[in-house]
């Protein structure tokens, strides 16, 4: 995923749209590197990042308040099947 995705999430029986958007670097030699960090939002409001291992595998979530770890790992799950799929 190279490109902010907009996720829809039911919490607390609400439909809440999370904004992914993933850290992106710039290398020395010009390239982009995918970090494997990607922050969310809804809105203005930050709630965190899901930050990956180096081969996606493994994840957690830094983020705190209305978003639990089931949650967490909805996101994940599309991140994952996101990149499988590019």
């Amino acid at each position: 995923m190279t490109e902010a995705t907009i996720f829809s999430l039911d919490i607390d029986g609400k439909e809440h749209l999370i904004t992914i958007t993933p850290l992106i670097k710039r290398i020395s030699n010009g390239n982009l590197y995918l970090t494997g960090v990607y922050r969310l939002s809804e809105g203005k409001l930050g709630m965190g990042e899901i930050v990956f291992d180096d081969d996606m595998n493994q994840w957690e979530y830094t983020g705190t308040g209305d978003m639990n770890h089931t949650e967490a790992e909805e996101i994940a799950r599309f991140i994952q099947g996101h990149k499988q799929s590019a």
